[in-house]
Protein backbone atom coordinates (compact mmCIF):
# COMPACT_ATOMS: atom_id res chain seq x y z
CA UNK A 1 0.00 0.00 0.00
CA UNK A 2 2.48 2.49 1.02
CA UNK A 3 4.49 2.03 -2.42
CA UNK A 4 0.94 2.58 -4.58
CA UNK A 5 0.98 6.18 -2.33
CA UNK A 6 4.33 6.77 -2.89
CA UNK A 7 3.79 6.52 -6.61
CA UNK A 8 0.87 8.86 -6.15
CA UNK A 9 2.34 12.08 -4.74
CA UNK A 10 5.57 11.18 -7.34
CA UNK A 11 3.09 11.63 -10.21
CA UNK A 12 1.48 14.51 -8.32
CA UNK A 13 2.41 18.06 -9.78
CA UNK A 14 3.40 20.36 -7.03
CA UNK A 15 1.58 23.98 -8.00
CA UNK A 16 4.71 26.31 -6.36
CA UNK A 17 7.25 24.10 -8.79
CA UNK A 18 8.48 25.55 -11.27
CA UNK A 19 11.23 23.77 -13.75
CA UNK A 20 14.17 25.39 -15.24
CA UNK A 21 17.46 24.42 -17.17
CA UNK A 22 20.14 23.93 -14.37
CA UNK A 23 23.05 25.22 -15.84
CA UNK A 24 25.17 24.01 -12.65
CA UNK A 25 23.93 20.32 -13.20
CA UNK A 26 25.73 20.59 -16.61
CA UNK A 27 28.91 21.02 -14.33
CA UNK A 28 28.08 19.06 -11.83
CA UNK A 29 27.99 16.25 -14.10
CA UNK A 30 30.88 16.77 -16.08
CA UNK A 31 28.70 17.83 -18.96
CA UNK A 32 28.93 21.22 -21.24
CA UNK A 33 25.26 22.94 -22.11
CA UNK A 34 27.08 24.67 -25.10
CA UNK A 35 27.30 21.13 -26.83
CA UNK A 36 23.59 20.64 -26.80
CA UNK A 37 23.03 24.29 -27.77
CA UNK A 38 25.51 25.28 -30.23
CA UNK A 39 24.06 22.94 -33.09
CA UNK A 40 20.86 25.02 -32.73
CA UNK A 41 22.59 28.55 -33.06
CA UNK A 42 22.05 30.16 -36.38
CA UNK A 43 24.53 30.92 -38.69
CA UNK A 44 24.97 34.88 -37.84
CA UNK A 45 25.00 33.85 -33.66
CA UNK A 46 27.75 31.49 -34.55
CA UNK A 47 29.71 33.25 -35.72
CA UNK A 48 29.60 36.19 -33.59
CA UNK A 49 29.98 34.09 -29.88
CA UNK A 50 32.87 31.87 -32.00
CA UNK A 51 34.27 35.33 -32.83
CA UNK A 52 35.77 35.69 -29.06
CA UNK A 53 37.88 32.59 -29.45
CA UNK A 54 36.65 30.44 -26.47
CA UNK A 55 33.09 28.70 -25.70
CA UNK A 56 30.67 31.18 -24.88
CA UNK A 57 29.22 31.18 -21.26
CA UNK A 58 25.75 29.51 -20.97
CA UNK A 59 23.96 33.14 -20.51
CA UNK A 60 25.36 33.83 -23.84
CA UNK A 61 24.14 30.96 -25.55
CA UNK A 62 20.87 31.34 -23.93
CA UNK A 63 20.37 34.89 -24.87
CA UNK A 64 21.40 34.12 -27.80
CA UNK A 65 19.20 31.51 -28.60
CA UNK A 66 16.36 33.80 -27.09
CA UNK A 67 16.83 36.62 -28.82
CA UNK A 68 17.32 35.06 -32.70
CA UNK A 69 18.04 31.30 -33.31
CA UNK A 70 14.84 30.10 -31.71
CA UNK A 71 12.44 32.60 -33.11
CA UNK A 72 11.83 30.50 -36.25
CA UNK A 73 8.67 29.27 -36.26
CA UNK A 74 9.88 25.09 -36.94
CA UNK A 75 12.10 25.33 -33.99
CA UNK A 76 9.52 23.12 -31.96
CA UNK A 77 7.42 20.92 -34.20
CA UNK A 78 5.80 17.67 -33.31
CA UNK A 79 8.64 15.61 -35.61
CA UNK A 80 11.03 16.08 -32.19
CA UNK A 81 11.35 14.16 -29.17
CA UNK A 82 9.66 15.39 -26.52
CA UNK A 83 12.02 16.19 -24.16
CA UNK A 84 14.23 17.95 -27.47
CA UNK A 85 10.92 19.59 -27.61
CA UNK A 86 11.69 20.97 -23.94
CA UNK A 87 14.52 22.10 -23.62
CA UNK A 88 13.93 24.22 -26.71
CA UNK A 89 11.02 25.60 -24.89
CA UNK A 90 13.82 26.77 -22.10
CA UNK A 91 15.68 28.14 -24.97
CA UNK A 92 13.31 30.17 -26.43
CA UNK A 93 12.03 31.49 -23.00
CA UNK A 94 15.45 32.53 -21.70
CA UNK A 95 15.30 29.80 -19.29
CA UNK A 96 12.83 31.57 -17.25
CA UNK A 97 11.21 29.03 -14.79
CA UNK A 98 7.90 27.56 -15.79
CA UNK A 99 4.75 25.79 -14.15
CA UNK A 100 4.25 22.34 -15.72
CA UNK A 101 0.75 23.40 -16.81
CA UNK A 102 2.28 26.47 -18.68
CA UNK A 103 5.44 24.04 -20.18
CA UNK A 104 2.51 21.94 -21.16
CA UNK A 105 -0.01 24.61 -22.44
CA UNK A 106 3.04 25.87 -25.10
CA UNK A 107 4.43 22.39 -25.62
CA UNK A 108 0.80 21.78 -27.13
CA UNK A 109 0.50 24.74 -29.16
CA UNK A 110 4.26 24.70 -30.72
CA UNK A 111 3.65 20.75 -31.41
CA UNK A 112 0.65 20.99 -32.99
CA UNK A 113 -2.06 20.64 -30.28
CA UNK A 114 -0.45 16.68 -28.98
CA UNK A 115 -2.59 16.12 -26.43
CA UNK A 116 -1.11 12.99 -24.89
CA UNK A 117 2.92 14.08 -25.09
CA UNK A 118 2.03 17.28 -23.83
CA UNK A 119 -0.50 16.31 -21.16
CA UNK A 120 1.02 17.59 -17.25
CA UNK A 121 1.44 14.20 -15.97
CA UNK A 122 3.35 12.87 -19.02
CA UNK A 123 5.18 15.36 -18.92
CA UNK A 124 6.20 15.52 -15.11
CA UNK A 125 7.57 11.72 -15.21
CA UNK A 126 9.88 13.06 -18.35
CA UNK A 127 11.47 16.18 -16.20
CA UNK A 128 11.96 14.36 -13.12
CA UNK A 129 13.66 11.32 -15.16
CA UNK A 130 15.43 13.97 -17.00
CA UNK A 131 19.74 12.90 -17.15
CA UNK A 132 20.94 14.61 -20.22
CA UNK A 133 18.98 18.17 -20.70
CA UNK A 134 19.66 19.58 -17.18
CA UNK A 135 16.00 20.48 -16.52
CA UNK A 136 15.18 20.58 -12.76
CA UNK A 137 13.20 21.79 -10.40
CA UNK A 138 13.14 24.89 -8.82
CA UNK A 139 11.72 26.12 -5.49
CA UNK A 140 9.53 28.99 -5.99
CA UNK A 141 8.47 31.45 -3.06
Amino acid sequence: MAKKETKKTAASPTPQASWAIALEWFQQNQRSLAVLVQPHLCPKCAKKLSAKGHTPSPEALIAAMESCCARSKDFINDQLPVMESVFRLFLVNGNRPMELEEIARQLSERRGGDPYRAAPETLLRLLKNDRYYGLQEVKMG
